[in-house]
């Protein structure tokens, strides 16, 4: 008994991942972010009408992508509105793992007609009425991915993980996950969560790229340890990657919320070797936090379907060490207590074999933990199950040829 081959993917979008450890569901490698999807924030972010917002999305998904990002606060409910419509006009919904957030004012644009509140924060009030709007927004009867948004630094982890849990059982929430928080609450959350039989948290979401490698310190060891995946924003610089007059002429706003200095020495350092591998400094950024830790799924935004291409073709990039370690060393990033002790000054976190304490007990193997899943020059350039590797790759060049 023969078994056909799946569909060839028409990029290398469409080599989907699993999304974490503690989440089975299955996801494209990039995930396309909607803040820019309304015109309610266009001042401040750039237009990006309906109609672009679309090609976005329609793009995306002709590519494989499936992974999209919004919030219910997002353009004042004008991003989960439109995603939704997308969703409803190409009947698309099942196809598609959609992941949205609560935390954030649901009504600011109503300002004093409201009392508000109750209409933002963790609490089970806006959490429960928070998500009722995203079903309504996104045409939806379910959510694959609910955010906690971020940290509100005043409702219990009992209420936040009871009432989360409320929507799992229900089976209107799939999976769950928290953005913008610290690792020790993060931490805290889950092990509630597993010692009353809940579900934790799956995915985090935070700034972190070339620019500003804060996360570095706690989260991502925390949640390599936790099972959970990492949903980077801000990998591409917010703006700050590009050069002054680029951004002068393509008309973009800034996102930029670190040092000026700072971007402009990474820019230059990503961009010296994005010439040395015929690519450009963005494409640098993204290849940069694929590489470093295991179950990545950097958020990519933007107005342009060009540069959406541009984001997808970074994805066959490769980096070694020697690139890695170039553009560590972009900032004066420093890995502070305890990290830099334990390590006797490494500016890194890294495995017991690094521990400057171990080494003084006698000499000990370790098992190496999960890496990374490796770029691909093209959508079958590795052994796929009931493809032969010649077979494959003759059907990647006819496909490209008729891309």
């Amino acid at each position: 008994m023969s078994f056909p081959p799946p569909p060839v993917p028409k990029s290398v979008l469409g080599r989907h991942r699993i999304l974490a450890p503690t989440a089975g569901v299955r996801v494209s490698p990039l995930c396309l972010g909607g803040m820019n999807f309304g015109d309610a924030w266009k001042d401040s972010l750039g237009e990006c009408n309906k109609e672009t917002a679309f090609a976005m999305l329609d793009h995306f998904y002709s590519q494989g992508g499936n992974f999209v990002d919004t919030a219910v606060n997002y353009q004042f409910g004008e991003s989960e509105q439109w995603i939704g419509e997308w969703l409803e006009t190409r009947n698309r919904r099942e196809e598609m793992v959609i992941a949205t957030k609560f935390t954030g004012g649901q009504y600011q644009a109503l300002g004093d007609q409201l009392i508000q509140s109750n209409f933002s924060g963790n609490g089970s009030k806006n959490l429960l009425s928070s998500f009722k709007r995203s079903l309504k927004n996104l045409k939806t009867d379910y959510i694959d991915l609910y955010y906690v948004h971020l940290y509100d630094h005043t409702t219990s982890v009992p209420e936040l993980m009871t009432t989360l849990n409320t929507l799992v059982t229900s089976r209107q929430v799939l999976y769950l996950g928290i953005s913008d928080t610290p690792a020790w609450l993060v931490v805290k959350c889950n092990d509630y969560a597993r010692q009353h039989g809940l579900r934790p948290f799956s995915v985090y979401q935070g700034r972190w790229g070339a620019g500003c490698r804060d996360l570095e310190r706690d989260v991502i060891p925390m949640c390599i340890s936790e099972g959970m995946a990492i949903a980077p924003w801000g990998v591409l610089g917010g703006g700050g990657f590009k050069k002054a007059e680029d951004k002068e002429k393509e008309g973009t706003r800034s996102l930029q919320v670190g040092s000026r200095s700072r971007d402009e020495q990474v820019r230059s350092v990503l961009e010296k070797l994005g010439e040395k591998k015929g690519t450009g400094a963005t494409s640098v950024a993204l290849a940069y936090v694929l590489h470093k830790a295991p179950y990545v799924f950097p958020i990519i935004g933007g107005r342009k379907v060009e540069y959406l291409g541009q984001n997808i073709e970074a994805l066959k990039l490769r980096l070694d060490l020697e690139d890695i370690l170039t553009i560590d060393a972009a900032y004066g990033f420093e890995i502070g207590f305890p990290h830099d002790f334990l390590s006797g000054g490494n500016n890194m976190v890294l495995g017991p074999e690094h521990n400057a304490f171990n080494g003084r007990g006698g000499f000990f193997d370790y098992p190496v933990g999960v890496r990374p899943a490796p770029p691909h020059q093209g959508a079958l350039d590795r052994q796929v199950t009931g493809i032969p590797l010649g077979q494959a790759r003759a059907k990647e060049e006819e496909m490209e040829e008729n891309f």
